[in-house]
């Protein structure tokens, strides 16, 4: 896939998902990807670092930044940035707390002069879908159903078109998709 920078800000979602649509059980936890991920082939990442070698920041949640803070590593070198409206204790120098919304925070961050931003977390994405500021969604459909969980976007104003720009399937059973959104 061909990651490229724009002119423009985009904000994209890149997300694995169990087939029936979750990106964690009811309780955050996310043993189940853990559990996908080692069927990956040594060296396979779903594309996951060519995606990530554009993004110039990322943007989540209070709990998914909790679950990540939690990792034995942080994982990430770009500046992310928590939207909560409460104060967080931030585990590591990049980390920035915003109570800004959605639309705020893309204007402010395009000001900035920033090419690509990664959103990720359930809420966060639906709140940013909500206001038609995602541009790019890629889905790994990974071969689990785990029956109930946190979905990785809610009910919605209207219909989000998508347009396919690629697909691909993977040896160990995973699909993923890729959409530009049209904004409505």
């Amino acid at each position: 896939m061909d990651w490229v920078h724009n002119s423009r800000m985009d904000c994209c979602v890149f997300c694995g998902v169990s087939l029936d649509g979750f990106i964690a059980r009811e309780d955050g936890r996310i043993d189940w990807l853990d559990e996908m991920r080692e069927r990956f082939p040594p060296g396979e990442d779903a594309g996951f670092a060519a995606f990530y070698e554009h993004v110039d920041a990322i943007v989540m949640g209070r709990g998914t930044y909790e679950s990540v803070a939690a990792f034995p590593e942080w994982p990430f070198d770009r500046r992310v940035i928590v939207l909560s409206r409460s104060e967080i204790e931030a585990v590591h120098p990049q980390v920035e707390v915003s109570s800004e919304a959605p639309k705020e925070l893309v204007e402010r961050l395009r000001e900035e002069g920033l090419s690509k931003v990664y959103v990720d977390g359930g809420k966060v994405i639906h709140s940013f879908l909500q206001e038609g500021l995602i541009d790019q969604i890629t889905l790994t459909i990974l071969p689990i159903v785990i029956g109930s969980g946190r979905p990785w976007t809610g009910v919605l104003p209207g219909d989000v078109k998508r347009a396919l720009m690629d697909s691909r399937t993977f040896a160990f059973g995973a699909v993923q998709v890729r959409y530009r959104v049209d904004r409505f």
